[in-house]
């Protein structure tokens, strides 16, 4: 059973997150909260697998309850309403394994949860498109860049094209090499790198200037 924390200060919404997940045979709802604060202490609390996380929470908001949260266990799946742009790059650089806006249809929702407990990361296409928005108005040259030590060309190629946002086969297509492989190389760069996922994966394709928005 994947256990989840449902984090929204509203509790409509809560109690329908909540029946909607608990009609999955595979997840089940181990608490709920309704400001950061809380939730980082029902996750602690509870050893959750995941957490529904809203940003625009009282007391402590959803990008900062994520960075609490970070090396705790938890995958975090930020849920709001808001597509802006200060919301996605602050959560994924808080720790978050994904992000989607409330209007995504149920079973997408339920599939994203499954997603982030197997330690995947996960972006809607528009949130991916505000992403690379972003580090396309960072400061490029002053900016110091995240060093990529130790990691392979063959890793670095593979880097790129996570960041590209193509899956393990369409890497392995392209790359002409086994799936198996791909992941092999993906293990070395999430230890190379000390990412937990592909979110930061990407991230760090970014920031150490591999690849930039105009390419």
């Amino acid at each position: 059973m994947v256990r989840v924390v449902i984090a929204d200060d509203q509790a409509l919404l809560r109690a329908s997150f909540r029946m909607l997940i608990e009609s999955a045979e595979d997840l089940e709802v181990v608490g709920e909260a309704g400001d950061g604060v809380e939730a980082v202490e029902v996750v602690t609390r509870t050893g959750a697998d995941v957490v529904l996380m809203d940003v625009r929470m009282p007391r402590l908001d959803g990008i900062g309850a994520t960075r609490e949260l970070r090396g705790k266990g938890a995958r975090v799946l930020i849920l709001t309403t808001f597509d802006l742009d200060e919301y996605v790059y602050g959560a994924l650089r808080a720790g978050a394994s994904g992000f989607l806006l409330k209007d995504t249809r149920p079973a997408d929702l339920l599939s994203a949860i499954r997603l982030v407990a197997r330690g995947e990361a996960l972006l809607a296409p528009s949130v991916t498109r505000r992403l690379i928005g972003e580090f396309a108005r960072m400061p490029g040259p002053g900016k110091r860049p995240t060093p990529l030590d130790g990691v392979t060309e063959r890793e670095r190629e593979v880097l790129v094209l996570i960041a590209r946002g193509l899956s393990n086969a369409e890497i392995a297509e392209r790359l002409v090499l086994s799936p198996a492989t791909i992941k092999t190389h993906i293990g070395r760069l999430l230890a190379k790198l000390h990412a937990r996922d592909r979110a930061q994966l990407v991230i760090a394709a970014y920031e150490s200037g591999l690849i930039t928005p105009s390419r």
